[in-house]
């Protein structure tokens, strides 16, 4: 295989995957933007964490509410809890790595806030401790993972959202993750300040 043919394939797989996601994806993610709309308007806040990439993604995320999409709107109360280094750190080094999203939710979470947690794996230890804490504060989890669900697709409450990518490789996992989170962003604009 040259390195064209290479190329070529990451996008013939991408396409496959997004195509396959699409059709169990659809009206779940719909359902997750319906609840974080209604969580916004509630006055509550969505918290997004994640490792790696993953931590990028709910940096993105969070970008995107507070500052925008698309379209002029405005800020959304959203935050990531990948960014703060001092508290990651502290944390990490003070507690455990295991612990560093869970005791921010327990901080900062309110009855009625949204956790976006994603795993491509759906098996980070730090993600699941946040979902728990998540669910001691009676907060809705909206979970993105991969593969089979792993350990999260296991713990999530009859009031969460799964939105599990059925793909094993991580590269397309992360790919539809992020096409997940432009939905969601598009959706809860969409239901702000409707169509065009």
């Amino acid at each position: 295989m040259d390195l064209i043919q290479l190329v070529t394939t990451h996008f013939v797989d991408s396409i496959a995957a997004k195509q396959e996601s699409m059709e169990v994806l659809s009206a779940p993610i719909a359902a997750a933007a319906e609840h974080l709309l209604a969580c916004l308007m509630n006055e509550g806040k969505i918290m997004a964490c994640g490792n790696g990439g993953s931590a990028a993604d709910a940096q993105h995320f969070a970008a995107e509410m507070v500052g925008r999409f698309e379209k002029e709107r405005p800020g959304l109360a959203a935050l990531s809890l990948a960014t703060d280094t001092s508290a990651l750190t502290a944390i990490g080094n003070d507690y455990d790595f295991d612990m560093i999203f869970s005791k921010q939710v327990r901080a900062l979470g309110q009855t009625g806030d949204v956790l976006l947690a994603i795993s491509t794996s759906g098996n980070s230890t730090n993600v699941i401790e946040a979902i728990h804490s998540a669910h001691e504060r009676q907060m809705t989890v909206i979970a993105l993972t991969g593969k089979d669900g792993g350990r999260i697709g296991d713990i999530l409450s009859s009031e969460d959202i799964l939105l599990n990518v059925p793909v094993q490789r991580t590269a397309r996992i992360q790919e539809v993750h992020i096409l997940i989170i432009h939905a969601l962003c598009d959706a809860i604009d969409y239901m702000l300040l409707g169509g065009d």
